[in-house]
């Protein structure tokens, strides 16, 4: 089980086990409720005193010039939670949703939001429970928070909203809290403004979707080389000196990963004397291809990594010194911007992945039967799959027009410019789907290519990664119903299956 401290600087690791779903103990230590507790005694000073303070004692957004009675300060974090949950669409996934929660408690605990430690610890035991709130994923610009998604986060500590057992099953929040053993709780000053502010669930969704393409990563390597084996090409453009003379991060980690997928190939001696000068550059440029996904992938990273132990609420309380700052650390900026490349860094992926699919089902390319049915013309073989690999790599083309560079003025123009921050991330989550699809259907080609050649063991990954595969998906000697099969590789590709068994093989592949 891993643990996570509240407030403490979370590593790498520690988001990619919150994001895949594994069990996490999560601890609020002393420190932690200390730093909740002074930001707290700090907002019932400003709340008790006479200045004007942003979301304390006045309305929001364009409405930040109304002055709020003292009396009515805590139906003011009520009424804000209740107008703001008006998000549609379909719910977050669990997972996502999870991850949403965490990180706003996470946020709140780095003590700058001025929250009670009761309500710290009302949605910790709300988390710990495994029951979720329902949260529409359509409805935020990304500025000023994620308001009407993370208004839905919020809504049930005062009994309101929904929320989803851990089987699944939607409930009104009072009787799902009843079956938690979990009363509604009353917000005072600031609290309902300090849950809303910030990009948690963009950022939730982007950290579910960078963890896959953690894993799709090395897998494109172990696809790839699988195809290289297929095609009887050369592992020549993979040396270590053709990358350390172009010393892109990316680059170098993507030839290793080949290096490592190819080492002991039967194939490569089996084509030493053959004529053909150089592969296309779908397999020669790998390591270039690859590598500035994966430089952009660790760009995402550092975005995601930082915005998940950052405090984003507005006004900003700061104990030591008794005050608060209206500030804008809660645009979706940052994030949206890597988000958006992250979704160019897919495209790569599966541009040149198709391409190779490609290749290996045109005989002229291969020397191999067309679409590589042992009787093309009675069978179509694999044509089709290359089909819907092309559609797949052109709906990410759509996807990859950028979200971050689009803005729309809200609240009355107060609010008159935003990220499109969750815009990006939804766009990011359907890329990863779709490029592991295009993977899954790289695998499922260069292993019915490879069999063709069986007598010519392939390099220990790649090997590996044929086997792997073989024990889903039988090969292909005459038509048959293929999607269950694709659906099966797509599996095996997402769970991290192929990638699992390649480094069995061979070592650690590096994403």
């Amino acid at each position: 089980m891993h643990t996570l401290a509240l407030g403490a600087r979370w590593r790498a690791a520690d988001l990619l086990a919150a994001a895949s779903g594994a069990l996490l103990r999560v601890e609020l230590d002393r420190d932690a409720r200390q730093r909740v507790q002074a930001a707290r005694t700090a907002v019932e000073r400003i709340a008790a005193g006479e200045a004007a303070v942003y979301g304390v004692n006045t309305g929001f957004g364009a409405l930040a010039r109304r002055r709020i009675a003292h009396a009515d300060l805590g139906a003011l974090q009520r009424n804000l939670l209740r107008s703001h949950a008006v998000g549609t669409g379909p719910p977050l996934s669990p997972e996502e949703t999870r991850l949403a929660l965490l990180l706003r408690i996470h946020s709140i605990c780095q003590g700058y939001s001025g929250v009670r430690v009761e309500v710290v610890e009302w949605f910790l035991r709300l988390f710990q429970s495994g029951w979720l709130p329902r949260v529409p994923e359509q409805g935020s610009v990304g500025a000023s928070g994620d308001l009407a998604p993370l208004a839905h986060l919020a809504l049930p500590i005062l009994g309101e909203g929904e929320l989803v057992a851990p089987d699944g099953k939607a409930l009104p929040a009072r009787r799902g809290l009843a079956r938690i053993g979990l009363a509604p709780l009353a917000l005072a000053a600031k609290e309902g403004l300090a849950l809303i502010n910030g990009v948690q669930v963009s950022n939730a969704v982007g950290l579910c979707a960078w963890a896959r393409a953690r894993v799709l990563s090395a897998t494109a390597e172990a696809a790839g080389s699988l195809s290289v084996e297929a095609l009887m090409g050369s592992h020549r453009p993979f040396d270590a000196r053709v990358v350390r003379v172009r010393p892109h991060p990316g680059a170098a980690r993507s030839a290793a990963n080949l290096r490592k997928c190819l080492r002991g190939s039967r194939v490569v001696a089996a084509h030493a004397h053959c004529d053909r000068v150089q592969d296309p550059y779908s397999f020669r440029c790998m390591p270039q291809v690859h590598g500035a996904a994966k430089d952009a992938l660790a760009c995402l990273e550092t975005s995601l990594l930082t915005e998940a132990n950052s405090a984003t609420d507005n006004p900003l309380v700061f104990a030591g010194e008794g005050d608060a700052v209206s500030a804008g650390n809660f645009h979706g900026q940052p994030i949206a911007m890597t988000m958006d490349h992250g979704v160019n860094a897919l495209c790569a992926w599966a541009n040149i992945s198709e391409r190779r699919v490609s290749t290996l089902l045109h005989p002229a390319m291969s020397g191999l039967p067309a679409f590589l049915t042992p009787e093309p013309g009675l069978n179509s073989g694999l044509m089709i799959p290359q089909v819907v690999a092309a559609a797949l790599c052109s709906e990410n083309k759509v996807l990859a027009h950028p979200a971050s560079t689009d803005t729309v003025t809200t609240s009355a123009d107060q609010e008159d410019h935003v990220s499109m921050a969750m815009h990006a991330a939804r766009k990011l989550r359907q890329a990863v789907m779709n490029t592991e699809r295009v993977l899954a259907i790289e695998l499922v080609t260069a292993a019915q290519a490879r069999e063709f050649h069986r007598e010519l063991r392939a390099g220990k990954g790649a090997e590996a990664a044929y086997e792997c595969l073989r024990g889903a998906v039988a090969p292909l000697r005459e038509d048959r119903y293929l999607a269950p099969d694709l659906d099966r590789a797509h599996a095996l590709v997402r769970t991290g299956a192929i990638l699992a068994a390649a480094e069995q093989a061979v070592g650690a592949l590096e994403a």
